[in-house]
């Protein structure tokens, strides 16, 4: 998970959330999403290279129904193709050869694309 800064310029990893079950799951992202006053929930949607939406894309669109039913903010889908390579040589570049950051690294990136669109 990735929160931006108050002005919605920076986006900063926060933390990984465990799966444990999909009620959980939800659970603890609006607790998050609650403690940090968040406006917008953006959920990376694993396209393949192609741009095709396959079976995990489908699992983590109905995964977002869910979300929007119990979330008092919106909740988005972009595009997250990469992001986890881009993660992993910013990590490694910056002399962090500890992989566990990877997903939070990743949220970041996805979450900097969206704000910079919004600008």
């Amino acid at each position: 998970m990735a929160l931006s800064d108050p002005l919605s310029i920076l986006a900063s990893p926060l933390t990984i959330i465990t799966r444990i079950d999909e009620a959980s799951d939800i659970e603890s992202i609006i607790g998050i999403v609650r403690e940090h006053q968040a406006e917008r929930i953006i959920v990376g949607m694993p396209r393949s290279l192609h741009g095709n939406i396959g079976k995990q894309a489908e699992k983590v669109l109905a995964f977002v129904r869910d979300l929007k039913e119990h979330s008092e903010v919106p909740v988005e889908t972009r595009d997250e193709r990469l992001s986890t390579v881009a993660a992993r040589r910013l990590i490694r570049d910056a002399g962090n050869k500890k992989a566990k950051y990877d997903d939070a690294a990743a949220a970041a990136i996805i979450l900097q694309g969206y704000l910079d669109e919004s600008l």
